[in-house]
């Protein structure tokens, strides 16, 4: 019987996104949440986070891999709230626990970039990271906001940031067949079965021989 139909559908995550107990690895980029005022969440998403002066790890930038936790900060009303999602490159981990007390607020001076507390029940219920360096965390959305007006400016707001941020100084360009951005254009190729010019970056493509 002849084949009728072929393509492919292909799923990717860009951002590892580990269970909060599971150890960050080195220079890896995971997903993690954020909470903050509502009325913060824009000047994070256009000038990025500004690194708190103390806390449980010392200075830096607190986020978690454990929604939860982030929906718990700040103390506020839930409608003032906002959680952010990021894509944070936490460089080198230091593990927080009890033989490594004496790095508690000191990980940075001793050549880490982040410093992970992981859960251990009644101590510490939710994970939690700290990053040195703000600009190892970049918004890719938003995770929770009861006000869908807000929530569609702000990610309105973090596609403008993305579009505008261009590290090597070239134009980003939408590709045609995937829909993917990218600075170097992609090479069109043509399906083994129907033929059509497609994308070798696209997701997801479907074919059908002999228009059936």
């Amino acid at each position: 019987m002849p084949v009728e139909f072929s393509g492919w559908e292909a799923y990717c995550d860009k951002s590892k996104h580990l269970k909060p107990g599971q150890e960050p690895k080195k220079n890896h980029g995971y997903i993690m949440y954020h909470g903050t005022l509502k009325s913060n969440a824009p000047a994070i998403i256009s000038t990025g986070f500004r690194p708190s002066s103390g806390g449980t790890l010392g200075p830096g930038v607190y986020c978690s891999r454990d929604i939860n936790k982030a929906m718990g900060y700040p103390a506020c009303a839930p409608n003032d709230r906002v959680v952010l999602k990021l894509r944070v490159r936490v460089g080198k981990v230091k593990r927080i626990d009890s033989q490594s007390l004496n790095m508690w607020t000191s990980w940075h001076q001793n050549g880490y970039d982040t410093a992970w507390l992981p859960a251990t029940g009644s101590f510490v219920a939710l994970e939690e990271d700290c990053v040195w360096d703000p600009n190892r965390i970049t918004v890719t959305g938003i995770a929770h906001c009861t006000d869908p007006s807000t929530k569609a400016s702000l990610e309105s707001l973090i596609k403008q940031k993305s579009q505008s941020q261009d590290p090597n100084g070239k134009g980003m360009k939408l590709c045609k067949g995937c829909g993917m951005q990218t600075q170097d254009k992609h090479k069109m190729e043509k399906c083994w079965s129907c033929r059509a010019s497609i994308c070798p970056f696209m997701k997801k493509h479907g074919c059908q021989r002999n228009g059936k």
